[in-house]
This record gives C-alpha cells, structure tokens and sequence, in this order.
C-alpha cells in the first residue's frame, strides 16, 4: 500500500515543500519523497537547509 504523500515546511520563511508536487524548478520531480530529497537542497525561496524543514499535518 503506497503511503500518503506529506508536506514539509521551511521553518526559517514558511516555504512548503510537497512531495506529490516536487520541486521542478530545482529537478526534483513531482512524487519525491523528502527522504529522497538530495542533502544539499535548499529552500528555493530563502536558501536555508533541508535541516531547517518540518514535517506538517495538512
């Protein structure tokens, strides 16, 4: 059973990162899961770092 796609929010300027949506500007296609975000990525609208994100209830 696939599990539900979740959202993460930039704790530093509120940017939301969801996973059934990626992040195509950086080539992170829609259905990555955060995990498979690449460890270097930052925020795209302020720069900070994956560390800086929180998993949120939508």
């Amino acid at each position: 059973m696939e599990t539900a796609y979740k959202s993460y929010l930039c704790v530093v300027c509120g940017y939301l990162y969801h996973e059934a949506e990626g992040c195509p500007d950086d080539g992170i296609v829609p259905g990555t899961r955060w995990e498979d975000v690449p460890i270097n990525w930052t925020c795209p609208e302020c720069g900070a770092r994956k560390e800086d994100f929180e998993m949120i209830a939508v």
